[in-house]
């Protein structure tokens, strides 16, 4: 499977990952930023936003991306009806299912609602990251 890094089109792998972080960004600070704050009961602060905030998730974000783009190729997905498959897989059996794993927990005081707006951020992430290495497959 390492193997398929070579057959890898790493300008989508960088415009995937720069298009998913931007959406994160856009996602957690303008879109949903108050039902975020509220999800972690902290509705009435300014949450924090120093170096780790941003690098930390960027870094995160940026294996997401290399993973998948790892297994697109080695699945060998060909049209975007497979993409959109790999996408709904990939998003809901590990980063939904994981963000409600870690939402499950006693320092987030509404866990649904912290899930279904991380999941959801990261559902449509990885769809949006699915159909731009369709777009420029090799």
């Amino acid at each position: 499977m390492i193997r398929q890094f070579a057959n890898i089109n790493w300008i989508s792998v960088l415009i995937a990952f720069v298009v998913y972080s931007v959406h994160g960004a856009l996602w957690f600070t303008l879109f949903f930023s108050e039902a975020y704050k509220l999800s972690l009961g902290r509705e009435n602060e300014t949450l924090a936003n120093g170096a780790i905030f941003i690098v930390g998730p960027a870094v995160c974000t940026l294996v997401v991306t290399l993973a998948s783009a790892l297994l697109f190729y080695a699945l060998r997905i060909s049209s975007y009806k497979e993409a959109f498959e790999f996408a709904f897989v990939i998003g809901i059996g590990f980063l939904v299912a994981n963000t409600f794993n870690i939402a499950i927990n006693p320092n987030i005081p509404r866990p649904i609602l912290y899930g279904i707006i991380s999941g959801s951020y990261h559902l449509v992430g990885i769809l949006t990251v699915s159909m731009i290495f369709m777009a420029m497959k090799k």
